[in-house]
């Protein structure tokens, strides 16, 4: 079946490349020039994806973000020429799942479409679930059960916790984490990892993750 696709964004230009390209990569595109079209539209019928920019008159997609992810799971994709962590982080504590920033390739943007939908595919079909002794995550849902109770974890505390299980065994740096949870080259204190990983072993309520002297964190394979 057709997938469909909705595009918030106010650019034109930025539009037409966006639906040009989805089309012919045989998805079907509703298009919505500000954050009030955007929300009615979303209302108006099921979609697989948004694509949807930050920077918008009358409600910024921030604001949109929140409101789909109160309604429920459809995937959403950030679009925005804001590259700053804090704006990167504030698009993934509303469970955006991905994050491009302007100027983009258009092909980049499909392939980033492509990962995300294959992402929910796998969670719809179980396939995508992690588990690890008493802990289930759901990738597709953004939910983690310990013990059949769910836990409410951050947007990063989620990725470390599901960057984790899975790579059972393997042993991650600060360097390591920062790089691929944080997504670029940290400059500072990168104790940062610390007060995440204790956070996650609160949250997590048993020693699931262990430390390794001098080198980093790991989750061990299970026996």
């Amino acid at each position: 079946m057709e997938k469909k696709i909705l595009i918030i964004e106010d650019e034109r230009p930025i539009q037409n490349i966006l639906k040009a390209f989805s089309t012919d990569a045989g998805y079907a595109v509703t298009l919505a020039c500000d954050g009030l079209d955007g929300i009615t539209a979303f209302h108006k019928e099921r979609f697989d994806l948004v694509l949807l920019d930050i920077m918008m008159p009358k409600l910024d997609g921030y604001t949109v973000c929140r409101m789909i992810r109160k309604e429920g799971n459809t995937p959403v994709i950030l679009l925005t020429a804001l590259d700053d962590e804090e704006s990167q982080m504030k698009g993934f504590d509303l469970l955006a799942d991905d994050y491009i920033t302007k100027p983009f390739s258009a092909p980049l943007v499909l392939r980033r479409i492509e990962a995300v939908l294959r992402r929910v595919q796998a969670g719809e079909d179980g396939g995508g679930i992690l588990t690890y002794r008493e802990i289930q995550l759901n990738p597709y849902t953004y939910k983690v059960f310990v013990s059949g109770k769910e836990v409410v974890f951050t947007a990063r505390e989620f990725e470390i916790l599901r960057l984790f299980l899975e790579n059972k065994g393997r042993v991650f740096t600060r360097e390591q984490l920062l790089d691929r949870i944080w997504n670029y080259d940290y400059i500072g204190d990168d104790k940062i990892v610390n007060t995440h990983i204790k956070n996650i072993r609160k949250k997590l309520g048993g020693d699931y993750i262990e430390t390794i002297r001098g080198v980093g964190y790991r989750i061990d394979t299970e026996n």
